[in-house]
């Protein structure tokens, strides 16, 4: 049955090109089998846009655009109860109330037994404004602001720069090559040799932690020193620098001798111009570290002598030995610091190394305790007697290779921490002293 001329004409203009569609279709429905029609209305869905399709995608559009816009939208902040609300009794919540009933006007009425949602609802209306002065507070203290240093703190803070600790372990370690010197005890040399090299440490400790105030900040160990927070300036360090390594250096040079003063500057310029920038480039600073460190005790051989003996490198290779278990126990916790402040490390980057290291310079301990009387720095006892405490060491340096843990690291860490003085006291009892001396001939005065 075919459309009539009137409904096609109202069709055609009602609806346009989508209404002489549709008529298209019905015409065709009606002459076609369903299979072909089936196959006409597909083609015809695919060449024509229609409207609806057009709202489809408008509402698809403005649902996708108000999620992003609900993401965007920051949360409300709570209300903060003031500890004032929180600690009022119910008693003195009814005493207000009655307050409020009293000075209200006279059409609005208030209940005498106020509900606790009604405590509530007032409390709430009177922190309204707590969460507007809250978040100005924590606005203003996330701005950077000045620390102001004061005179009472300026001492802890330029310790913590000179790194006191490890600057006693280096004066300890002078004065024990001092002691170990097979001469007279003069103690005006002494103590300007102690002096003098303590200054000369707090120098090289205040330069290092000026250059590594950058990764020092990424790191939990080292994120508290006084020029990462911010105490102290870079200029007050690197005054402080100055004038420790100026006077050092000429009480070392002039007031000891030339040969001390200058292994205290090489010291310094080993320590802050090769050791700290090749921590961040190869594994090699642990062994300039390591030469950094056994430098102190032949300077204090040299202080004593004023020569640079077999006695003096015996004890600079005891102290480079040592280092390794030492270092490389502590390092091996620190591990995930060393990484996120972008040292290179052997226990970041080679940890089999790392420990292989320590076990080597933990058995090199025995042969150089083996070599001492052998160079006729201490007695043959020495060996016998220092023995234990190296077989100790040696022994937690193989379960750190072994089990590769922290417990492992942390037990030869300490271990080393006891280790290196009692191996000095023992060095010293058992110390040689020169035909001539006063002290050979104390000794030699009675059995004769």
């Amino acid at each position: 049955m075919a459309a009539s001329p009137r409904s096609l004409s109202s069709r055609l203009l009602l609806t346009g090109r989508a209404g002489g569609c549709m008529w298209y279709l019905e015409r065709r429905a009606v002459q076609a089998p369903p299979r072909k029609f089936m196959r006409l209305f597909r083609n015809a869905s695919k060449e024509w846009i229609t409207f609806q399709h057009f709202r489809f995608l408008k509402r698809l559009y403005v649902t996708q655009l108000h999620s992003s816009l609900n993401q965007q939208v920051k949360p409300k902040p709570e209300a903060v109860v003031s500890p004032f609300l929180e600690n009022t009794s119910s008693v003195e919540a009814k005493a207000e109330m009655e307050a409020m009933r009293a000075h209200s006007p006279p059409g609005l009425t208030l209940p005498l037994k106020p509900r606790g949602e009604e405590l509530v609802e007032v409390a709430c209306a009177s922190v309204v404004e707590s969460p507007i002065d809250v978040g100005e507070t924590t606005k203003e203290e996330k701005q950077w602001t000045e620390m102001k240093l004061r005179m009472d703190d300026l001492p802890g803070a330029l310790a913590r720069l000179s790194k006191i600790k490890l600057t006693a372990l280096v004066v300890s370690t002078t004065a024990a090559g001092f002691a170990l010197a097979p001469v007279p005890f003069h103690w005006p040399c002494f103590l300007l040799t102690s002096l003098g090299t303590g200054l000369a440490s707090c120098a090289a400790n205040s330069i290092n932690q000026f250059f590594e105030v950058p990764f020092d900040s990424n790191m939990n160990r080292t994120k508290n020193r006084p020029l990462v927070r911010g105490q102290i300036s870079p200029l007050l360090a690197v005054s402080f620098a100055t004038c420790c390594a100026v006077p050092g250096v000429a009480l070392l040079t002039w007031g000891v001798n030339p040969l001390t003063g200058a292994l205290g500057v090489f010291n310094i310029f080993l320590y802050t111009c090769c050791y700290t920038p090749l921590k961040r480039i190869s594994i090699a600073n642990t062994w300039v570290g390591a030469v950094v460190g056994a430098i102190p005790p032949v300077m204090g051989w040299t202080a004593a002598t004023g020569s640079l003996d077999v006695g003096a490198l015996l004890l600079g290779g005891i102290l480079y030995s040592w280092q390794f278990p030492h270092f490389n126990a502590l390092s091996w916790g620190l591990r995930e610091d060393y990484s996120r402040g972008g040292y290179c490390m052997m226990s970041v980057t080679h940890p089999g190394l790392c420990r292989r290291v320590a076990l080597r310079h933990c058995l090199a301990l025995i042969a150089l305790s083996a070599a001492a009387p052998a160079l006729d720095v201490t007695s043959w006892a020495f060996p016998a007697i220092s023995l234990p405490i190296n077989l100790y060491i040696s022994y937690l340096a193989f379960r750190f290779y072994k089990d590769a843990d922290r417990k492992s690291s942390r037990k030869l860490f300490f271990c080393s921490l006891w280790h290196l003085p009692l191996l000095l006291l023992l060095l010293l009892t058992c110390k040689r002293r020169r035909a001539g001396s006063p002290e050979a001939e104390a000794e030699a005065g009675p059995a004769s």
